[in-house]
This record gives structure tokens, C-alpha cells and sequence, in this order.
């Protein structure tokens, strides 16, 4: 009676009912239950009397009976022998039926096929990697793109993965969730969670897209790219180590010091001001060596650049006075100085005559002259300029040169210094160099992507970070290197804009377990390349890093469709995807490297370039290049700053170029840039007025053009943003207003930004097997 009993109870156990997750983001397993559930009420109701039937104390007095323990089924679908689907296996062992479907090869390769509960369809372990793919695997993969050790199922890896490898990363509307643009290089994906599969989805069935958090602030980190280029190699360059930073922080302080020594001894005069930065970023235009900073490798050794700013503040640095008492002492001074320097400095007979006689004869004219005009002290001076200038410039011509190419060479020492340390650090990590030349990529149009890397990276030392109210204080302490700790100061809200930037295009680091390292070698190295300016409580705003106000930013991107910066720094930029001189240690937060290695296809482009000349005519040569080689959608905003003195000599290009549709100027005091320091200074103090204009111009194609011209009424709109104050007003309304986080990421997609036709495009580029993912 009790076996009866017992064997009545087991036949009418039921399978475990699918948790109301697996249903929502299972429609098919959803209605597979609603008819399982009535097949159930239907033999319950022929059971029930044949349960009444039975004793129920039989099972209870029969000790002996063991009770059969019910477990959870597999889904109905497959439960039912339906006969596209193979059976599950059971929990942690593969079905016969799975390996027998696979090819010998790939079993030999160690690849065995699962059922996975959770999303209801089978899935592709490999037990010797560990990888884990949804797709059926293919022979001669390659070896894994991911860390077996940190993510064995590839969960956390959201990128689609391609036959070459995973692919850069990108918006997931570019291919709408779990789903990729199809090419053959999709042909396999790689798992991932269930509530991944939904991020942007839409229709019916999903599950609600998740929630994305907004950072507020002075920019906008959601605007997604229009920028196409073609897939390029990773650079060969190291990635950034804090060690390597102190050191060529230590290196270029020395190189700085050495510079201003050779100017007060040899040429009596202070260096031009901010002169050491410029020839830094003029270097940059033409190296072609092993350090991302300091120049090693340039022809010729010396700078144009230098050696002209040297020689026009011999003898003196002429300045713009602002009284007529002023002027008279100026005067004064350069024929004293002038007259100075033929005498000690060996010059030719001729030479001493000549700059002899006109020194005399503006003495002369100085004691004689009583109440003369501040413009008659001037035209004196140039006159003076004028007969002297180019006797003092063959006499000290020599003098200059071996001064610019002794710190070229100099430089050249340390940066082999920098290397061979960086060197000695990879080699104690186990990390081997690059021994032969990185494979071409394949030729196709990608979206544009961060700078990667050939070589992983080293592990981080340890480094101290402290929050004090609205800042946080990063300190690292080497003693081989530094006498003292070295500190760098960043405020809170510029941090979580680096946490943002990080998280969007990082992905060697999901953990951030070298956020903190990386943090501190990119304001390392931003501040060894500004030298003195890098104080905060330094008088003039930094100009070299200045911004354009975000309102400005806002109308460029509402009216003109610009999505990147050509010119900018993780600390400064508005978008999230911009250029900047440093790709090596930026690439980390968002940087493609250097504008003039960047190649785009199409897009809009704003482009506001620090004041060297070098550089300006090197981008507007590069623009027009990149104007002329493409014929898709593309147009460049230039914001170039008027200074008179000098003047720039390379603005020509513009007025000559065929792609200039309009320029205009807006006038100096009228309008507003961002402080270069505003990572690190009160909130207040971010905005200054310019006290020259700026130049605005539009640079397009025939094809950016029709998308993009510069209308009236858009170029009203840029004006209007342009006036002083707006920013503030912004800042009010966005204080007021609450901030609600983005529902969906298809919002920032490039076809939802008007961004033009993704015709050929692929998510990404492939990387090598060794590259680090950023």
C-alpha cells in the first residue's frame, strides 16, 4: 500500500516553474509554461481520486520509503523532444548527443557544448582556455581575447567578437544590443549576461532598457562619434608606468632649468615666456623617436621655431608700454644693449661702426628731444630695430644655434634614459618587446576608436589618493627617482568625468584596479609639459589647454552636428572623443592620438589649436589634405585666436583655401574661454574674458557642406553662445532643473545624431592578441 502510495506521489511530481526573469526575457518559454500549467490542471483532476484512494498514512509509517526529491526540469520546449532542439544535458556535464554534433577538431581543440538554463539554448565551452562563446566555434580562432582567469565566460566582455578578435567599442545601437552589423568578421559571439542582450533593445518581448547615469557638468559624455576612419595599427609606444613619468618629469624639469641657464649665460636674456612648451609641441609636429614627450628624433635638429624667438628678444624683448615714460626707458635700453653686445661679442668692424653710430644718434636725439610723444619715442625704436637688427643677428647667429641644438641633443640623452628604464620595467613584468613589425589591418571604414596598444601593461605600483571636500590629492612616492612625494591636486567632479571617460573606453580595466595609476601618469605628464603654469595659483590663465565654453560647444553640436575635438585633453574636453598631443597616456579617457596622425572620412570637427604657429600651419595643411582626399561629409570649425604680436604668417592658407564656405571674428572682450587649470581651480575663477578676438572659419567639402553649411541663422545661434555670461546662465538652469538619467543608449547613436550613411562600416578595428583593449 505504501509503494503504491510513493509511486503515485512521484508521477505526479512537476517540473520546477521558470522564475518570472527567465519568462519576461523569454516570450516563448513564457506561453510554453501557460500550456505546460494546463496540461498539469488536466491530470491533476484524473489523479486527485486515485490519491484519495491510497492511505495517506502509508507513507508516513513507512520509514523506510525514501522520498523522491523533485528537480528543477528543463524548459518545456526541450522537455517535449521537440526535434530542432537537442535535448539539455545534465547540470555541469555535456550531453552525448552535444558532442556528437561537433567536428573532431574542435573536440580535440577542447571545445564541448552546454545547455544553459538561464537564456534556454546551448552554449560553447572550451575547457582547455576557458572561453565560452554562444555561437558554434570555428577551427583556427586564434587564441583568446580575453582573461581566462578574471572572466572565464567572457560575461563581462561587451563588445561583439569578431574572427580577428574583439572589436573596439561602440555605442550598442550601433548594433542594437546583443546584435552586430553583419559582416563575416561576426561570425562568432561571445557570452555575455541576459540583461546585457537588452541594453537598447526595442519592440515587444524585451525586457525595459536599463537606466544609464548622466555625469552633469561643463560637457557631454553621451554625445556619441560621426567620425569615420580607416582601421589603423596600435602604437608601438609603452603604456604608461608611474616610475617612467617621475623620471621624465625629473628629466624635462632638468631639461627646462638647463634652457634658462643657456639663455641668462650666453645670450643675457630670460627665456621667452612659455617658449620651452611651444618648442615641445613644434618638436611633436616632425619626431619620429621613442619618447611620446621629450623630442629625439627630428630633422632638422634645430628648431625654427626656438631659434626665431631667441633671436627676437635679443637684445632686449620688445613690449607694447603702456605711458610715454615707459617708451623713453625702452628706447634707452636697447641702445645700451645693443651697443653691448658687438662690443663682447666679437663682431665685425662694420658692424660695431654701424650699430655704434645709431645708438649714438638716438642718445643724441634723446638728450636734445624734450617733450616728445609717446608714437615719436616708438617710430624711434623701430627705426632703430631697423638699422641694428640685422648686424646683432650675424653676430649672435652662431651663438643660437649651438644653443637650440645643444638641448636638442640633450633631450635626446634623456628620452634614451626614459626608454632604457621603461625598458628594464617591462622585462622584470615578464612583458617582451615587439621583435617584428605589427601586421597592416584590414582596409575597411571603422568608427574612430581609441589609441591602443601593442604591449600590456605592467602592474601598477602603489599610490596614495586622499579626498579633501571638493578635491582629491594623488600622491606617489618613489625615492629613486623624487626627493619628495610628488602630488597632484583634481577636483571631484573633474575625477568622476575621468572615472566616465575611463569606463566608456577602457575595457582592459573593468575592475578600474589601474584607474588611480593611470589618473596620476596623465596629470603627471600634462604637468611636466606645462612646467610653471601647471600652478594653480599661477597669475595668467594657461593658454596652451584653454577651452571654448560649453554653450559654444552645445551650438556647434545642435547646429553644425560636431562630435569631436581636434584639439583637446581629458581634462578640457567636452565630448568624449577628441584629439590630443598625448595618445599614449589620454588614450585610457577617450584620446585617438594626435590630430595630425588622425585620418577621418567623415564627420564634424571643431578645432581650436594652441597658439604656435608651426602647429597651426601643420593642422590647416593637414585639414586641407584630408578635405581633398575624401569625398564623403566632412567639415571643420577652426577657432583660431587673433594675437598681433606676432602675427600669424600661415593664416594666408585660409584665405587661399577652395574649401573656406565663411569666416568671421569675434571681437576680443566680447566673449569667453575656460581656464586651461580648471580641473584644479574654484569653479569660479574657470571663466576668463580673451582680450583678443577670435577667428572663426568654416572648412568643408562639397558634401559636409550640403549637410552642414554655416546658414545665417546658425551662424546667429554660434554668435549668441559666444556672449559673455551664457555659461552662467546654463549652470543656473541645469542647478534648477533636475537631472534625469538616459533610459536608453540608442539616444547617442550616430544615426540618431544625424551622423550620415554607416555604408561598409564595421563596430570597430581588430586588435592582436597581445593588445591592450582601450
Amino acid at each position: 500500500m505504501s509503494e503504491v502510495g510513493v509511486n503515485s506521489k512521484a508521477e505526479t511530481m512537476h517540473p520546477a516553474t521558470p522564475s518570472a526573469w527567465e519568462q519576461l526575457t523569454n516570450p516563448a518559454l513564457a506561453e510554453q509554461q501557460q500550456q505546460t500549467q494546463q496540461l498539469q490542471s488536466q491530470q491533476s483532476q484524473v489523479t486527485r481520486p486515485q490519491l484519495q484512494a491510497s492511505s495517506p498514512t502509508a507513507v508516513s509509517n513507512n520509514n523506510s520509503s525514501v522520498p523522491v526529491t523533485p528537480t528543477k526540469s528543463s524548459p518545456p520546449d526541450v522537455a517535449s523532444g521537440a526535434p530542432t532542439t537537442p535535448g539539455p544535458p545534465g547540470p555541469g556535464t555535456p550531453a552525448a548527443n552535444f558532442s556528437e554534433e561537433l567536428a573532431p577538431e574542435l573536440v580535440q581543440q577542447g571545445w564541448r557544448k552546454f545547455w544553459s538554463k538561464r537564456e534556454g539554448r546551448p552554449y560553447f565551452w572550451n575547457k582547455l582556455s576557458g572561453e565560452s562563446l554562444w555561437e558554434p566555434p570555428m577551427l583556427n580562432r586564434g587564441q583568446q581575447q580575453f582573461d581566462p582567469l578574471t572572466d572565464p565566460l567572457g560575461i563581462c566582455s561587451s563588445t561583439p567578437v569578431g574572427s580577428n578578435g574583439p572589436l573596439p567599442h561602440t555605442n550598442s545601437s550601433y548594433g542594437g544590443g546583443n546584435s552586430t552589423l553583419a559582416s563575416p568578421q561576426n561570425s562568432t559571439l561571445k557570452r555575455r549576461a541576459s540583461e546585457d542582450a537588452h541594453m537598447g533593445a526595442s519592440g515587444t518581448g524585451g525586457a525595459p532598457p536599463l537606466k544609464k547615469y548622466v555625469l552633469p557638468g561643463p560637457w557631454d559624455l553621451e554625445v556619441a562619434t560621426n567620425a569615420l576612419i580607416y582601421e589603423r595599427l596600435p602604437t608601438t609606444f609603452p603604456q604608461p608606468y608611474p616610475e617612467v613619468e617621475a623620471l621624465r618629469g625629473s628629466l624635462t624639469l632638468r631639461l627646462a632649468k638647463t634652457y634658462e641657464d643657456l639663455c641668462n649665460k650666453r645670450e643675457s636674456i630670460a627665456p621667452p615666456k612659455d617658449s620651452f612648451q611651444r618648442w615641445l609641441m613644434e618638436r611633436r609636429i616632425i619626431d619620429q623617436g621613442i619618447d611620446p614627450l621629450l623630442p629625439s628624433q627630428c630633422s632638422p635638429e634645430i628648431s625654427p621655431l626656438m631659434y626665431r624667438e631667441i633671436l627676437r628678444d635679443i637684445p632686449i624683448r620688445i613690449v607694447k608700454p603702456k605711458f610715454t615714460g615707459d617708451a623713453r626707458k625702452q628706447l634707452s635700453r636697447y641702445c645700451d644693449a645693443a651697443k653691448k653686445i658687438v662690443e663682447r661679442r666679437g663682431a665685425s668692424e662694420d658692424s660695431k661702426k654701424i650699430v655704434k653710430w645709431n645708438a649714438d644718434d638716438a642718445y643724441e636725439w634723446l638728450r636734445k628731444t624734450v617733450g616728445a610723444s609717446y608714437e615719436d619715442f616708438q617710430d624711434r625704436l623701430t627705426h632703430l630695430q631697423r638699422q641694428c637688427e640685422p648686424h646683432i643677428i650675424s653676430t649672435v647667429r652662431v651663438s643660437v644655434e649651438q644653443l637650440c641644438n645643444k638641448l636638442y641633443l640633450l633631450s635626446v640623452q634623456h628620452a634614451r634614459t626614459i626608454r632604457e628604464r621603461h625598458a628594464q620595467i617591462l622585462k622584470e613584468s615578464g612583458i617582451p618587446e615587439l621583435t617584428a613589425p605589427l601586421q597592416p589591418p584590414v582596409t575597411r571604414k571603422v568608427w574612430c576608436y581609441p589609441v591602443q596598444f601593442a604591449l600590456p601593461s605592467p602592474r601598477m605600483p602603489q599610490i596614495d589618493y586622499t579626498t579633501d571636500r571638493d578635491h582629491m590629492v594623488i600622491k606617489y612616492t618613489n625615492t629613486s627617482v623624487m626627493a619628495a612625494p610628488d602630488t597632484h591636486v583634481i577636483n571631484i567632479s573633474h575625477l568622476q568625468k575621468l572615472e566616465q571617460l575611463y569606463r566608456y573606453n577602457c575595457f582592459d580595466d573593468k575592475k578600474f584596479d589601474l584607474f588611480i595609476g593611470r589618473t596620476y601618469c596623465m596629470l603627471k605628464r600634462y604637468s611636466t609639459f606645462l612646467g610653471s603654469n601647471a600652478n594653480p595659483n599661477h597669475q595668467d590663465p594657461e593658454l596652451t589647454q584653454s577651452a571654448l565654453p560649453a554653450v559654444v560647444f552645445e551650438c556647434l553640436h545642435q547646429h553644425f552636428n560636431v562630435t569631436f575635438e581636434c584639439f583637446a585633453s581629458p581634462l578640457n574636453c567636452y565630448f568624449r572623443q577628441y584629439c590630443s598631443m598625448f595618445g599614449d597616456t589620454d588614450s585610457f579617457f577617450g584620446s585617438r592620438g594626435s590630430f595630425l596622425d588622425f585620418k577621418p572620412v567623415s564627420g564634424s570637427f571643431q578645432v581650436n589649436p594652441p597658439y604656435c604657429e608651426e602647429l597651426i600651419d601643420a593642422t590647416l595643411q593637414h585639414i586641407d589634405r584630408l578635405l581633398t582626399d575624401s569625398a564623403d561629409p566632412l567639415s571643420f570649425i577652426v577657432f583660431l585666436q587673433e594675437w598681433k604680436d606676432p602675427a600669424l604668417k600661415c593664416l594666408s592658407k585660409i584665405a587661399d583655401s577652395p574649401y573656406k564656405r565663411k569666416q568671421l571674428v569675434v571681437m576680443g572682450m566680447e566673449h569667453e574661454y575656460r581656464h586651461g587649470m580648471q580641473h584644479c581651480i574654484p569653479k569660479s575663477e574657470v571663466n576668463f574674458k580673451s582680450i583678443v578676438g577670435t577667428m572663426v572659419v568654416w572648412l568643408q567639402n562639397a558634401a559636409g557642406y550640403a549637410k552642414w553649411a554655416p546658414t545665417e541663422p546658425r551662424v546667429d545661434a554660434l554668435l549668441e553662445a559666444f556672449r559673455p555670461g551664457r555659461e552662467r546662465d546654463r549652470d543656473k538652469t541645469a542647478s534648477s532643473v533636475s537631472i534625469q538619467p538616459s533610459c536608453s543608449a540608442s539616444a547617442s547613436s550616430p544615426e540618431a545624431t544625424g551622423s550620415g550613411s554607416n555604408n561598409d562600416v564595421s563596430t570597430g578595428a581588430s586588435k592582436s592578441s597581445a593588445s591592450a583593449t582601450v
